[in-house]
């Protein structure tokens, strides 16, 4: 005879195997979608890195200016790194709508209005802080480290720039992905306060140390000069600020919701309906 037990867990795994099905679905879709991407990419390559080039190029005036590699697989490593970072950035959205046809069925209707918003905004405000980093901070950062080239004077040599091709590289990746992630901060604290983790008087009371987190994120994300860590430290202070303006609209919307269910509760028990169509939605999907 089946115990209670058994037969529960039974029952239990046709639905764990749908979902592990449907996951595997979601991972294969994206999987491939980046592939496919990656492989495009790779063939304009050389375009991207070109792209990125050119701030340096366009403050770079030196005769006979140029980039070195100094091992043999270093530039065909490096258009591999371009091609797969392009690709990553371009699929994400594609990635992103896997993951939500993935745990939308999951949530209720107003955990989807408040994840949606979520998911969309992320790559707009990553590709927001990437254009700051790309057009106002390289130009500046990469003027003020070419002012350190020099002559020479008698009896010494001249001190020339040739930057290495991963290196250049590397650099402008690590900046990218600083200042787009940074760009993050206001739906990261947003979305902590809508589950009750954070709230706007508690990030404003801790105001002073962001400021000094800040550039201390700053300092070590960018290179070594004033020009990258102070390009950094504003805009996360100035997105940190944001973040407390948007947590107190959240604080506000909720509280109204919660002040119109109590006058629903009080006129007749009306907020009780509300929550079984909740229930409902979760369980259909819909």
């Amino acid at each position: 005879m089946t115990t209670p037990v058994l037969k529960d867990i039974d029952e239990s795994k046709a639905p764990l195997l749908d979902h592990l099905i449907e996951l595997r679905k979601r991972l294969i879709l994206s999987s491939v979608a980046l592939l496919v991407v990656f492989i495009a990419c790779y063939f304009v390559a050389d375009d991207i890195y070109a792209f990125l080039v050119r701030p340096l190029a366009a403050v770079y005036h030196r005769q006979g200016a140029r980039m070195i590699f100094t091992a043999l697989h270093e530039v065909f490593f490096t258009y591999v790194k371009v091609a797969f970072f392009t690709a990553l950035f371009i699929s994400f959205p594609f990635i992103a709508a896997q993951i939500w046809m993935f745990i939308a069925p999951g949530l209720y209707r107003h955990e989807k209005r408040a994840f949606l918003p979520f998911l969309i905004l992320t790559p707009i405000l990553f590709f927001a802080g990437g254009a700051l980093v790309y057009y106002v901070m390289f130009p500046l950062a990469w003027k003020f480290f070419i002012s350190f080239e020099s002559p020479g004077i008698a009896g010494s040599l001249p001190i020339q720039l040739e930057a290495k091709v991963n290196e250049y590289l590397s650099l402008v990746i690590k900046l990218i992905f600083a200042f787009g992630l940074s760009f993050e901060l206001p739906l990261l604290l947003t979305l902590l306060a809508r589950v009750g983790l954070t709230s706007a008087a508690g990030l404003a009371s801790k105001r002073r140390y962001s400021i000094v987190l800040a550039f201390v994120a700053a300092a070590v994300l960018t290179p070594p000069d004033p020009i990258s860590q102070i390009s950094l430290a504003v805009p996360i202070i100035l997105l940190y600020e944001a973040s407390i303006i948007a947590v107190r609209m959240v604080e506000k919307r909720r509280a109204a919701r919660e002040a119109a269910e109590e006058a629903a509760y009080a006129a007749g028990g009306a907020g009780g309906g509300e929550e079984t169509v909740e229930d409902t939605d979760f369980n259909t999907g819909r």
